[in-house]
């Protein structure tokens, strides 16, 4: 049998640090999310950019046999891609799965973290490849394309190995059990649950997915990575990556397998009902999380859903602070992120301010102002926006148009490097009503209310009924504050209180911040605490009497 790697030594001294990280919640990042030559090298970002268009126009290497492949991407920026991935069957994908796991499943936890660690850092070494992948298919401008889908989801992936390895060591694996004249040897196996299946999306293709494959692997699960048909080349990375290292620590490299589809014949729904596959991870829509949720009844399903994200605007000390961290956190990638704002709550008779009262209108063009500075400059303006990823978008700004007073209108913007994107600023529209569903895209909606508490009252009202990723509050009342976030557990969202600087609602910080909670319809689980991982694997025992030793 081959020798296998021992990578649980080379990455220990990494996941020591990372466990000490998730217990303490402070600060601290595994992968430096800057860019600069001074950190990766002075021919890293070139270097990446060469690998990543090296790989266009041509069968991506994964050494999965099939008869066809296809090259279902389409870039938002209008990169021709071109790659072309193999079309496995699903029978296929589920017979190797299966015949892959025995190996894994039989190996020690620190083994299956070793692993998982050097696949990190596999990736890590192909960070600006991996960027460009991002940003080609997502849309996202290069910097956020590089955080987000490198260091920021690495971030993410290592939590999600460190709370599997402490989960499946938090008890001794074996123990002499003695009661009067008995004695027991008793040894406690951690079972994996079977086949996981992370499903993909289209925004953040790595770092809404490598939290689910790397709780699953580090489990002892084989795992089928199916992406969303236009975002493919990250995950096809991530995959390719995966399989390096798991033959070269000695196992099948099917413990991890690609599974590209089409948009015309997909095939997610097919695997999800497979009684094999035990484990889902999705992130997408309500109506197929709901879907997942319903009908894969012989899985665990993990889902991130959408919601209504709501901001209760009260008092500020800070008004300029407030507009402008708001109008970044609206602008961000277009509104594609879960966690964007959606709903700004505002009393109708006003707020007061450092500079004195403002009206509710008042209020509503300082954001609106806000917003219009930061897009003012379109080649600064799509460093921010991005392009728009899903085509019903246009169409839905148009929608929320005819919905109340525009405050200020979405525009289209002309992307100085990619004249084919579809570019859009926010729109911000006064509303009355119809605004407690999602919107996904740059919608915001100014909402006046009676005074706080009805704001707090049409916060627990709709995020109680829809869910929501993220919430916000501003005020300058102790009292307020604790109002709302008493709201905010009660409805089960993560609060952000009165930010005006350099942090911003819609990010979270991988080891300190919890990424959805679980606890309303947005989402049934979070990235990433004990729950995510513990329930992929159980805990079998067996016993036998303790034999005296031969005379």
């Amino acid at each position: 049998m081959m020798e296998r790697m021992d990578f649980f030594a080379t990455h220990e001294e990494l996941l020591t640090t990372a466990l000490r990280a998730i217990s303490e919640r402070g600060y601290w990042s595994a992968y430096p999310e800057s860019p600069s030559p001074k950190v990766y090298g002075e021919t890293a970002a070139a270097d990446g950019k060469a690998a990543f268009e090296a790989a266009l126009g041509k069968d991506y290497a994964l050494g999965q046999s099939a008869k066809e492949t296809i090259a279902p991407e389409i870039s938002p920026l209008g990169i021709e891609l071109g790659v072309r991935y193999p079309l496995m069957s699903v029978d296929t994908l589920i017979t190797n799965a299966q015949g892959a796991w025995r190996g894994w499943r039989e190996a020690s936890p620190q083994v299956r973290a070793g692993v998982s660690l050097e696949i990190l850092s596999r990736l890590h070494k192909r960070v600006f490849e991996l960027a460009n992948a991002v940003h080609a298919t997502t849309g996202q401008a290069f910097v956020m394309a590089f955080q987000a889908g490198g260091p920021h989801a690495l971030d993410r992936a290592l939590e999600a190995v460190a709370y599997g390895y402490a989960e499946q060591t938090r008890q001794v694996p074996s123990v002499t059990w003695t009661k009067k004249a008995d004695s027991l040897e008793k040894t406690y196996h951690v079972a994996p649950r079977g086949i996981g299946l992370v499903i993909g999306c289209n925004t953040f293709p790595t770092w809404n997915s490598w939290p689910g494959l790397f709780a699953s692997l580090v489990t002892g699960n084989p795992v089928i990575v199916k992406p969303h048909p236009r975002a493919v080349l990250p995950l096809a990375m991530t995959v390719q990556v995966a399989r390096e290292v798991l033959s070269e620590a000695g196992f099948d490299h099917n413990v991890v397998q690609l599974a590209a589809d089409t948009r015309e014949a997909p095939i997610t729904k097919d695997l999800a009902l497979r009684p094999e596959v035990k484990l889902i991870d999705f992130t997408g829509s309500t109506a197929f999380g709901d879907w997942l949720e319903q009908n894969a009844k012989q899985a665990l399903v993990y889902t991130e859903k959408a919601g209504v994200n709501t901001v209760i605007i009260d008092s500020t000390n800070d008004f300029a602070g407030m507009t402008r961290n708001l109008a970044f956190s609206l602008i961000l990638y277009s509104g594609q992120m879960c966690t964007t704002p959606q709903n700004l709550l505002i009393p109708q008779g006003g707020i007061e301010t450092e500079a004195g009262h403002k009206s509710f209108d008042e209020v509503v063009q300082g954001i609106a102002g806000a917003v219009s500075a930061l897009t003012a400059d379109p080649a600064k303006a799509v460093e921010l926006t991005g392009a728009i990823v899903n085509d019903e978008i246009p169409e839905r700004i148009d929608a929320a148009r005819k919905m109340g007073e525009v405050v200020l209108d979405s525009v289209e913007v002309t992307h100085p490097a990619y004249p084919g994107a579809v570019v859009r600023t926010p729109l911000i529209v006064k509303v009355t009503d119809g605004y407690a569903t999602e919107c996904f895209g740059p919608v915001s909606f100014a909402i006046p209310t009676e005074s706080t508490s009805d704001s707090i009252r049409i916060f627990r009202e709709t995020v109680g009924a829809k869910g929501a990723l993220t919430a916000g509050v501003y005020s300058t009342s102790d009292a307020v504050l604790d109002d709302v976030e008493d709201a905010a557990v009660e409805v089960g969202v993560h609060l952000s209180q009165n930010l005006t600087g350099g942090v911003f609602v819609n990010q979270s910080a991988a080891f300190s911040d919890f990424h959805a909670s679980g606890a309303n319809p947005a989402a049934n689980a979070s990235l990433t605490d004990g729950a995510f991982v513990a329930g992929r694997f159980r805990i079998v025992q067996s016993r036998r009497p303790v034999t005296a030793p031969a005379a």
